[in-house]
């Protein structure tokens, strides 16, 4: 899938794996190659491949003349996932958006990023969904949908060549804010780096105790995103805390380590 598709991505929570992905260790089994006349086919084992795929789309608002800071939109699309992925709407065993949110945490999870504006953004705000507010993003968020069925007026909008700046660099977290630590040796288009928070984000939600999530979900899903120093970032993807590892499918080498979830109530 073109742009930032940022899903099949590999999720590992401490020696638990969301397994989106194709990298090993820590994903899913190896393929086992399968020969067809002259040419070796990788064949997937994971039962996840056979199962119906979906995407969690996410559209971010970008205005001609009042672009969203970079880091400010990350972390508006990490807590939207958030927002998302508490809503009643998803979590009651009747919610209305369930059966898609379980759909699409059971096979491979990926996350798209698109861009729209003007009446781009005002038809996107009419279908079902979430609207989260930064300081100056707005991120829209709707319930999965199949690979092949994405509604008329988000499938429009553009994904490629999401591209944002900061116009100055961010401050150092608050003390005790969860932070979803960039690797600083990875670079990455907005969108693309903006479905990876909200990969960060998910994990460290399915990773928390029911108490702990109401916490945060009371705390309005406070949360920072940063770029990990060099020196830290190896003891931040070599520890216990949740790290999202991409597949490689879009702009980054398979198996990268792209975020560390940091929530205070996981170390």
């Amino acid at each position: 899938m073109p742009g930032s598709v940022a899903g099949r991505a590999v999720f590992s929570v401490a020696k638990r794996s969301l397994r989106t992905g194709t990298s090993w260790p820590g994903g899913i089994a190896p393929a086992k190659p399968v020969r067809a006349g002259w040419q070796t086919v990788a064949v997937s084992t994971d039962p996840r491949d056979s199962r119906p795929q979906f995407v969690l789309p996410l559209v971010v608002r970008i205005e001609r003349d009042a672009p969203p800071a970079r880091t400010d939109a990350l972390e508006t699309a990490a807590r939207a996932v958030l927002a998302l992925r508490s809503d009643e709407r998803a979590t009651a065993e009747d919610g209305e958006w369930a059966e898609a949110v379980h759909g699409w945490e059971d096979a491979r999870i990926r996350k798209v990023v698109r861009r729209a504006r003007g009446a781009e953004w005002r038809r996107a705000e009419a279908l079902p969904g979430i609207t989260v507010t930064g300081k100056s993003a707005e991120v829209r968020v709707f319930p999965p949908v199949p690979l092949d069925g994405w509604p008329k007026d988000l499938a429009r909008l553009q994904v490629s060549g999401t591209e944002l700046e900061d116009p100055e660099s961010p401050a150092e977290a608050e003390p005790g804010t969860p932070v979803l630590w960039l690797n600083p040796g990875v670079e990455m288009s907005a969108g693309k780096a903006m479905a990876q928070a909200g990969h960060g984000a998910q994990l460290a939600w399915l990773a928390l105790s029911p108490a702990d999530r109401e916490l945060w979900r009371e705390a309005g899903f406070a949360l920072a995103v940063r770029t990990a120093h060099p020196e830290r970032w190896e003891a931040l993807a070599s520890g216990r805390l949740p790290v999202v590892r991409d597949a490689g499918f879009t702009e980054i080498a398979p198996g990268s380590c792209t975020v560390v979830a940091d929530h205070p109530a996981l170390r």
